[in-house]
């Protein structure tokens, strides 16, 4: 397998890890691209390890998370995840690997006989989803010791057998999400549906089935990444400016939208990114 280029999708880059420069000094994040045959479903694989933290003790990660599924194995628990509908705290200590692989949006639902949207916030157990098959799929990670390869290749075995069949249905909501990575701001779910041919309420409908989140949520999501990315790397000083690039109708908007998602205002995050880069903070506006 091949390291990912971070510049081919978004949703393949570090977006979602909030205030990164702080998350590099306690762990380190890889990439691996899948195989071909899962490619259509599966976005990468990726590998977070960590060394002991000393008087430190531990360490907790928020992630501000991407509308995906992850298999993810890591100490003392091998789990499906649901999307997480807002942050989500990730708590590290010792020494330790975690090792996961994340489905593209919508991805995940052809290998399960259940809405996704059921697993929305939760961690499934693999023998909950597949039963027989996946109680040994977890035995078999659980075997393997956090082996990276071992385990990646038990996974895509795993999948591979189960490859859902071609689906038009998804083929659109791929279609549909590829454009709102690239979508002009302030660009609305009526205007996506009109340029896909189907209605606002049948394009609900359809990421309801396969995403597991609506089309507005997700669009409200990546738009809210590129906001924090830019903040955490200093390139975005004048938050007003970066409210009217990103569609919002106002600053006192965008501030809102930001804290609620964030946790802390655009201005705060600016302070804490600045600070664990070794930075001076800007003047935001």
């Amino acid at each position: 397998m091949e390291e990912c280029d971070d510049v081919q999708e978004a949703t393949a880059s570090t977006h979602g890890i909030l205030e990164p420069e702080r998350g590099r000094a306690h762990f380190e994040l890889r990439c691996l691209t899948p195989s071909e045959k899962l490619a259509d479903h599966v976005e990468r694989h990726w590998i977070v390890s960590w060394d002991p933290l000393g008087d430190r003790g531990s360490f907790t990660q928020e992630i501000l998370p991407h509308p995906c599924i992850n298999l993810v194995g890591e100490p003392g628990l091998i789990a499906v995840w649901g999307i997480p509908v807002a942050r989500s705290p990730h708590r590290i200590k010792g020494t330790g690997v975690a090792i996961g692989t994340k489905f593209r949006p919508g991805g995940f639902a052809g290998f399960v006989d259940r809405p996704v949207s059921e697993l929305n916030g939760r961690a499934i157990p693999l023998a909950t989803l597949f039963g027989a098959a996946g109680a040994r799929l977890e035995r078999r990670l659980a075997a393997v010791g956090g082996n990276p390869e071992r385990h990646i290749e038990a996974v895509e075995e795993f999948l591979a057998a189960r490859l859902p069949a071609p689906d038009a249905r998804y083929r659109l909501v791929c279609a549909v999400v590829r454009e709102m990575l690239i979508a002009a701001p302030g660009t609305t779910v009526a205007e996506l549906a009109e340029r896909h041919a189907v209605s606002p309420r049948t394009l609900q409908r359809l990421f309801r089935d396969y995403v597991g989140v609506g089309p507005k949520w997700v669009l409200k999501r990546y738009r809210m990444h590129e906001a924090a990315e830019r903040i955490a790397a200093g390139e975005a000083d004048d938050h007003a400016a970066l409210a009217a690039e990103l569609g919002y109708f106002d600053q006192p908007h965008f501030i809102r939208d930001f804290r609620s998602q964030i946790g802390q205002t655009p201005a705060a995050y600016a302070r804490a990114c600045a600070a664990a880069a070794g930075r001076e903070p800007a003047l935001a506006a």
